[in-house]
Formats: structure tokens, sequence, C-alpha cells
């Protein structure tokens, strides 16, 4: 475990990065107006899950790596972008079904399982952030205390559950308005389309910007 201190020092620090509207909140956002609030906090679990991955290819030395290599960081990054698109194109063109979802049966374990997974492949294609672990991450670990990686996981877990209820509340409150806002068919499908564009908007963004070493 981390001294109290610094495990103290990074959660008000991860805490503080993760209340900045970014990237997750964007993509957190885009998801509630697009899916739902059920199927944007699934995301958001996804997400959470994608980024310990992340912590734990830096435990691993994984994260140095991708911090050094600009080809391999461009190649997580383009995956990235591209699945965001995919994702928005996709909440885009099915805009129209969403009023007979209001009405519908629970979705089913595979759609679940599939609002899970595009949390979870966006979290983890995020090179960004696996370049953030791997600078900050043991600035606040004791190497003096020895189990360096099991101390950065250990930070990791904070920050995504941190992540977790931060996000989880941008999630309730565009799924609480997209409810509300939804009173008519036309409305709820143009909602739909704006939450695609978003995503889609992300995507581009996060292509577009980044490291051109």
């Amino acid at each position: 475990m981390p001294p109290n201190d610094r495990l103290l020092a990074f959660a008000i620090t991860a805490l503080v990065i993760i209340l900045i509207p970014g990237p997750s909140v964007l993509f957190t956002i885009g998801r509630a107006l697009s899916v739902g609030r059920r199927g944007a906090l699934r995301s958001v679990v996804g997400n959470s899950i994608g980024v310990f991955l992340q912590v734990l290819a830096v435990a691993l030395g994984v994260g140095a790596l991708v911090e050094r290599s600009s080809e391999l960081y461009g190649a997580i990054k383009f995956v990235g972008a591209g699945y965001l698109i995919y994702l928005g194109v996709q909440a885009v063109r099915h805009r129209r079904a969403l009023a007979d979802s209001l009405g519908a049966d629970a979705p089913t374990l595979a759609v679940r399982r599939r609002h899970l997974l595009d949390g979870l492949v966006v979290g983890v294609a995020n090179p960004k952030t696996i370049v953030f672990f791997t600078v900050a991450l043991p600035q606040f670990a004791d190497r003096d205390a020895g189990h360096v990686p099991l101390q950065l996981l250990v930070l990791g877990a904070v920050f995504a559950s941190i992540a977790v209820l931060c996000d989880s509340v941008w999630a309730v409150a565009a799924g609480t308005a997209r409810q509300w806002l939804t009173r008519s068919p036309r409305r709820l499908s143009a909602i739909g389309g704006a939450g695609g564009l978003a995503v889609v908007g992300l995507g581009v963004t996060v292509a577009a910007t980044g490291r051109k070493d």
C-alpha cells in the first residue's frame, strides 16, 4: 500500500483531474443522450475497467513503451478515435429507433454487455491516459516501501473508483435531461442524433490532437 499521505494526495489530484470536463465526460454525455441513462452508466463502468487495464499495463512496464513510441501511441490513438466515430455514427443511424426503445422491454444481456464493452474499448484505447499514468503514478509511490507495482495498482484503483462516481453523475444528469426532453418521438430522435454527433466529434478531436513526434 502507498503511504496514507501519498494516497490522499493522489486521490485529491485524481478528483481535480476527473472533475475537469474532458473526453470522458463528453463520451458519457453523448452516450446518455444516445442510449439512455442505464446504458451510459454501463459504459461508465466499462470505461473505468479500461482505465484500470491501462494502470495494469503501466505496472507491467507497457506504459513506458507507449510513452516512448510515437508509432504505438498513434496506433492506439487512432483505434480509439475510430471506435468513437463508429459508435457515434451508429447512434445517428439508429436515432429513429429510440422512440420504440422507450416502450420496449428491458435490454437483453447482449445489449447490456455491448454497452459495457463499448466503454471498455474507449477507456483502454486512450493513449493520453496511459501516458499520464506512466508519468504521474510513480510520483505517488514509495519505492522504499517496496512492492511498487502493487502500489501503482492501488493508486489506479483509486483513480478508477473516483472516475466511476464522477462520470456516473454526468450519466444520470444527461440521462434525466434526455427523459425530460423526450416528450415527442421527433425530439427524441433529434436528441439521440445529437448525442451521436457529440461522440463523432469527440472521435475526430482525439484523432486530430496529441503528440506530433
